[in-house]
Formats: C-alpha cells, sequence, structure tokens
C-alpha cells in the first residue's frame, strides 16, 4: 500500500465525519449565504475542529469566495480544502543533521507513546540511521519492559536502569553509548506526567543540560504523542505541555480508528505546532510523515465521498433530472436498479419518513436500549443528500450521540 493510500484509509472515519457531511450539507443550498456558513461553522465544531479554528477557516473561505466571486455552493469544499492545506503547510520535518542527534519523546499513559518510539526507530533504521534507545521514562510501572520489547522488534539497541532511577542518569548513558558506537539518532523516553508541572519541567531541564554538555549542538527533538480519539482533549494537553516543554512538534496516533481527526487544525492554528508524525494502522510502517498536502487530499476525497449514483449533475440540476427520470424511459431506470424511493419518494413522505425513524432512534436511546438493528438505516439515511436542512441537522445530532454512546460497539 503506497503512502497516500496508507493515509486516505487512515482517514475514513474523520473524513466521513467532516468532508462527507460538509458535502452533503453544501448540496443542500442553492446559493452561498450566511445560513451555510452558519451549518458549516457547526460541522467543523462537531468535527473537533474546536470553535476558535472553525471561525477561522470560515472566516478565510468567506474571504477567498468573495475574492474570486464564487457563487456555486458546489465549490465551498474545494476552497475549504486549499485553505486546510495552506494553514496546516509549515516545518513538519525532523531536523536530526547532527551525528548523533537527540529525540525526547513526551506525553501521558495511554496514547501510544512506547509504540511510537518503537514505529519511529524502524522507520529511521529502514531510512540506513543507526538508532539507539534511551529508556528515561523510570517513573511509570512497566515502561522499561515495554520499550525494551519494541526496541527487539525494530531491532536496535537500548540503554535502560533500573525503575526510579535519574531519568537524566540514563539519558547521559544513552548518548555516551551512542558516541560510543558511532549511532546517528538517540531517542529518549521521557516522562510524561503532568500532575505537577514543575517536576516535569525540572526534570526536561536537568535532561537538556546533559544533552548540551555532552552535545554541544546537536539537533534536538521534543516530540508530544497525542491519541487523536481524545479529540479536544489532545488540543488541552498540547497546551499543558507547551506551557511546561519546549515541543517542537507533535505525533498524532490512533488516526485510523477514530473520527477526531479534525484535531490536527486547532493543534497547527492555535498552538501553533506543526504534526510531524501520524499513526494510521498498528503495523511497523504505519506511522507515517506527515504531510499538508496529502492530509487534506485524503481528509477532502470528493470523488470517492460522492454518491454512487450522480454524475456530475450540478446542485441546480438534481432535482430536475430525478423528477424527469422516469418520463424518459422506464427500462434505463430499472436496468440501473435505483431505489424505488430515490426516484419518486415526495419531499414531504421522505421527511415524514425520517423523522418517524428518527423518533424511534431517539426513544431507544432515552431508554437507554441498544440500537443495533437501527445502525443500517441510520447509515441510509447519513448518505441521503435529498433531506431538508433541518433534518440533516438533526441527523447529525444523531449520528453524535450514537457515536458518544458507542452504539453498536
Amino acid at each position: 500500500m503506497g503512502f497516500f493510500e496508507k493515509i486516505r484509509d487512515g482517514l475514513k472515519k474523520t473524513r466521513e465525519n467532516i468532508s462527507g457531511q460538509i458535502t452533503q450539507m453544501v448540496r443542500s443550498f442553492t446559493k452561498i449565504d450566511e445560513e451555510l456558513f452558519e451549518e458549516l461553522e457547526e460541522l467543523l465544531v462537531m468535527g473537533d475542529v474546536g470553535v476558535n479554528t472553525s471561525q477561522f477557516l470560515c472566516g478565510e473561505l468567506k474571504k477567498a469566495i468573495r475574492e474570486k466571486g464564487i457563487t456555486d455552493p458546489e465549490l465551498v469544499v474545494g476552497e475549504l480544502k486549499s485553505i486546510v492545506t495552506q494553514m496546516l503547510s509549515g516545518d513538519d520535518s525532523l531536523h536530526i543533521s547532527t551525528k548523533p542527534s537527540v529525540i525526547l519523546v513526551i506525553g501521558v499513559n495511554g496514547v501510544g507513546k512506547t509504540t511510537t518510539i518503537g514505529k519511529l526507530a524502524s522507520r529511521l533504521k529502514a531510512e540506513g540511521r543507526s538508532v539507539l534507545l534511551g529508556a528515561a521514562d523510570t517513573f511509570r510501572a512497566a515502561a522499561i519492559e515495554q520499550l525494551e520489547v519494541w526496541a527487539q522488534r525494530a531491532e536496535v539497541p537500548i540503554v535502560k536502569h533500573s525503575e526510579g532511577a535519574d531519568p537524566a542518569a540514563v539519558v547521559f548513558d544513552a548518548i555516551s553509548a551512542a558516541k560510543a558506537r558511532g549511532c546517528d539518532v538517540v531517542i529518549c523516553d521521557t516522562a510524561g506526567r503532568l500532575h505537577n508541572k514543575k517536576n516535569l519541567m525540572d526534570e526536561l531541564a536537568k535532561i537538556s543540560r546533559i544533552i548540551d554538555r555532552e552535545l554541544p549542538g546537536c539537533d534536538k527533538e521534543t516530540l508530544l504523542v497525542l491519541d487523536a480519539a481524545t479529540g479536544q482533549n489532545a488540543v488541552n494537553q498540547a497546551r499543558e505541555f507547551q506551557n511546561a516543554a519546549a515541543i517542537t512538534g507533535i505525533v498524532l496516533t490512533k488516526l485510523d480508528g477514530t473520527p477526531k481527526g479534525g484535531v490536527v487544525l486547532p493543534i497547527k492554528q492555535e498552538l501553533g505546532l506543526s504534526v510531524k508524525f501520524i499513526g494510521v494502522g498498528e503495523q511497523l510502517d504505519d506511522l507515517q510523515p506527515f504531510d499538508a498536502a496529502a492530509f487534506a487530499d485524503a481528509l477532502f476525497d470528493l470523488p470517492a465521498s460522492a454518491p454512487q449514483e450522480e454524475t456530475g449533475s450540478t446542485i441546480f440540476e438534481k432535482e430536475s433530472e430525478a423528477a424527469a427520470q422516469p418520463e424518459e424511459g422506464a427500462s434505463p431506470v430499472k436496468e440501473e436498479a435505483p431505489s424505488p424511493a430515490v426516484s419518486t419518494e415526495t419531499p414531504e413522505k421522505k421527511h415524514r419518513r425520517f423523522r418517524a425513524f428518527a423518533d424511534r432512534l431517539m426513544d431507544r436511546l432515552d431508554e437507554k436500549e441498544g440500537v443495533e438493528e437501527l445502525l443500517e438505516e441510520l447509515s441510509r439515511w447519513r448518505n441521503d443528500n435529498l433531506l431538508d436542512r433541518d433534518d440533516q441537522r438533526l441527523l447529525r445530532n444523531l449520528l453524535v450521540t450514537v457515536e458518544n454512546r458507542g452504539a453498536g460497539r
């Protein structure tokens, strides 16, 4: 599987949650007006883009549409994609040109910090660099043993002390070993606890002094690992760590298992932090370097997200085409086997049918009953771009409620 395919597959849930909903929404408009922007902002916020960043994106989109004289709602998503690409562009590469260079990795428990170190070591080794790991998270139980397992998988050496040892001493020994062995990169697992920021800052400051003394002028990266599945909590973690440490970049893990990949946007726009790697799977090679253009292409994969039965009609032509289709001959229509409701159901009947389904689903949710048997129908409604805007808004709220309650998992 190629680079783009990995990112595209990894962003499938996020794409359905953000760009799929946005595409469906703009197709319900025949003109670009303030109501469109209000609904767009609402969708972005629901996609974990955050209020501030959603307002920023809508503001930039308004300016672009005004400057280019755009009047067709069908072009809105493409303009939004361009703005996202530009916003995310920047310095997203690792700076590790000195020998050795040092990468410090921090992050709270459970975000995939140790896994990230193992995958990063494997990637750098595959690029022809010699790598050594330093087990400097001596605080968390079993952290050293877990890192040792990943060192074996990546087939790289590791320097470790016993649990509770001084992290700075581990870093000192790791640097000494790297210099003696002529290693290119030292990756150090460091404590990520935030319950006492002063201790964290003191610990990282001590480690930095050791690095500056032993490797003056070396390249040093401090990467914060965040779990994309935590949504806006990941942004809050980044903000807290940014106040406690000189972070040079973000590693965003578990993108393949969550619809909340929109957190990439506020991390960049609000905090000014570049995402340097994203995790899109569980294999060793599933830690991918971040590329703004590839990310935006995968997130706004417009041809793939368009419904199959629509073949080039503009928003102004869809309704008339649907009405005219039966009159042009029943046989061709039957050969393509569309749902009869697509071509003959009136908007009022569709509205009543959807509301009956929504009432049934809400009753089940209110009673805290399982809704597994309703998920297939919910998915069909999600792909129906002919719902009116009020029904689409209700549908989005239902999708969020079902997602938050973990129904059907």
